[in-house]
């Protein structure tokens, strides 16, 4: 500074500045005092409100006096300003930093409100396929119930059609022929209750010599309805033995029937009428006991032979007489094992106490106890050994005569009636 008066004003960061006086000289270069004291001028500092400091300095007028260098900062206030200009430095630093994770942070919530709504989207479509799929297995339990609806609807219709087939068969076999049956009600008196049908019969055929003669001379199921029980029954047609016309009572040919039965399965019948059966000590009774009936007995052996025997008569009592045989008239080309021992013979069965059906396993016309046993059991191969099986007796299916031996069981037999005044027609 020269030595020209005036005013300085200096502004810094706030910190420790300091003026240092020195005496000022002459022209020469000697200090200039004022009254014993160098007057270099006057100073004042204050710290305004932004934090900064402010100086403000008078120089005096002096024209032939020079004053020295009247400010100075100290090391310490050098230090200081080096410190908050890298403190500056630092903070825009920090700010661009702060900036940066702060795009950075926005980025990420972006990305997180991005996931979020995805998120949210999974979730409604989850709850849309869950939904959708509680409504598939709804579904899917409705359909099988109605499944298992149909599947009994169909399985009744099949039965019914079943039914319908039966009855259609039925009336086939029977033209002509109405059966009206009158169920029994769970309403009626117990009088009432002792009849449990009523049945009106009109143009019915009583055995198969009736088919015969409406037509039928195909070999065949039939219904047929006996004059005196009045109650429908299946039977086996032979319509081409003989000129045909007869109804099969009994037939063995294969050994697939068991008969060693019971007093009421020989009663009522058992088997199959398309192969081995026993048409049932009541339905014979009823056909035989409607007329004069013949008897055929047809018999093969496991050699293939044939022969049959005939009777002219042939009939069978109720139950109340055990179904007493009435039987004579012989004829045909096998020796009678029959008719001459069995006559008059009432019917057993192993349950009833007789030996004989016991030894034999089946039923029968016993006398003491046989010479001819149709209903035994069916032995493969024809002779069988007295040890074999049951060494009590003979119980094979036996004709005595046909080898003259009780332990021979024939391959195939059967019996069947016709009534005695059968004639068959020249033509249908």
């Amino acid at each position: 500074m020269g030595g020209l008066g005036g005013t300085l004003v200096l502004t810094g960061m706030l910190g420790l500045c300091s003026l240092v006086g020195v005496d000022a000289e002459d022209g020469n270069g000697r200090p200039h005092r004022a009254g014993g004291t160098i007057q270099c001028g006057e100073y004042s500092n204050e710290v305004q409100e932004d934090g900064m400091c402010r100086l403000v300095a008078t120089l005096p007028q002096m024209e032939e006096h020079r004053c020295p260098d009247m400010f100075r900062c100290t090391d310490e206030v050098s230090y200081w300003l080096h410190e908050n200009e890298e403190r500056k430095q630092q903070i825009l630093a920090l700010h661009e930093t702060i900036s940066e994770l702060q795009e950075e942070l926005r980025n990420h919530r972006h990305r997180v409100k991005v996931l979020e709504l995805q998120n949210e989207e999974k979730n409604r479509l989850n709850s849309s396929l869950e939904h959708r799929f509680h409504e598939l297995e709804e579904h899917y339990a409705e359909a099988t119930t109605l499944l298992h609806l149909q599947g009994s609807l169909l399985y009744d219709l099949q039965g019914q059609i079943q039914n319908l087939s039966l009855q259609v068969e039925k009336v086939k076999r029977n033209p002509g022929c109405m059966i009206n049956i009158v169920r029994t009600s769970p309403l009626l008196n117990a009088q009432e209750t002792l009849h449990p049908e009523v049945q009106h019969v009109r143009n019915c055929p009583i055995d198969c010599a009736s088919i015969y003669y409406n037509g039928v001379r195909h070999s065949g199921i039939y219904t047929v309805v006996p004059s005196l029980g009045a109650t429908p029954v299946e039977v086996y047609c032979e319509m081409e033995t003989d000129g045909g016309g007869w109804t099969v009572i009994q037939r063995r040919q294969d050994g697939s029937v068991n008969f060693d039965r019971s007093w009421n399965e020989y009663k009522d019948g058992f088997g199959d009428l398309h192969s081995e059966y026993w048409l049932g000590n009541s339905h014979i009774h009823d056909l035989s006991s409607q007329g004069d009936y013949t008897l055929r007995i047809d018999l093969e052996d496991w050699g293939g032979k044939h022969k049959h025997a005939q009777y002219e008569s042939f009939s069978v009592e109720d139950e109340a007489t055990q179904y007493r045989l009435h039987i004579s008239g012989f004829s045909g080309t096998a020796e009678d094992s029959f008719s001459w021992y069995h006559d008059k013979q009432g019917f057993s069965t192993p349950d009833t106490g007789n030996i004989c059906a016991e030894i034999s396993h089946s039923g029968w016309w016993y006398n003491q106890c046989f010479y001819a046993n149709l209903n035994g059991i069916y032995y493969k191969g024809g002779r069988y050994s007295p040890k074999n099986k049951n060494p009590l007796g003979p119980d094979g299916i036996v004709w005595f005569s046909w080898k003259d031996s009780d332990y021979y069981s024939l391959k195939k037999v059967s019996m069947m009636i016709r009534p005695r005044t059968f004639r068959p027609h020249l033509s249908p």
